[in-house]
């Protein structure tokens, strides 16, 4: 386990609780806070991205791969502008709408956690929120 990610776990588990923590919105560079969520929140030393998906009005991608490297900069975004990176990230949740899926995104997610990827729940669902979504990502990351 690197150093770092050593220093700033510890930092989480000494922070004082997050219960008690001034929560703070985290809007990731190009995004947006809507009536009803937030891109991200932190609280205390803790960043709680909101679910993540990697369409696009602009540029759309159907390819499983290229969702989830889009769902996964968004959630880059996010993190950055909480204060951390990637590299503190400690756990992701993956929602996918296809099984047959799991190795593409698999694919494109080892390019964003190449080591010490952080722990992860992968979940099968009937539907996202948009129906040309293949993925949907959240994660919580430590921060200084």
């Amino acid at each position: 386990m690197r150093i770092a990610t050593v220093s700033l776990l510890a930092a989480v588990i000494a922070a004082p609780s997050v219960a008690g923590a001034q929560k703070q919105v985290v809007v990731g560079q190009g995004q947006q806070v809507s009536a009803t969520l937030s891109p991200g929140t932190r609280a205390g030393n803790v960043i709680y991205t909101s679910g993540q998906l990697g369409v696009s009005r602009t540029d759309p991608d159907s390819s499983i791969v290229g969702q989830t490297k889009r769902a996964l900069e968004n959630v880059q975004k996010v993190v950055e502008a909480g204060g951390s990176s990637m590299a503190n990230v400690l756990k992701c949740t993956v929602f996918l709408t296809d099984v047959k899926d799991f190795q593409g995104m698999n694919s494109a997610y080892t390019q964003f956690f190449p080591k010490e990827p952080p722990a992860r729940s992968t979940v099968v669902v009937a539907a996202l929120v948009s129906s040309a979504a293949k993925v949907e990502i959240e994660c919580i990351a430590a921060a200084k």
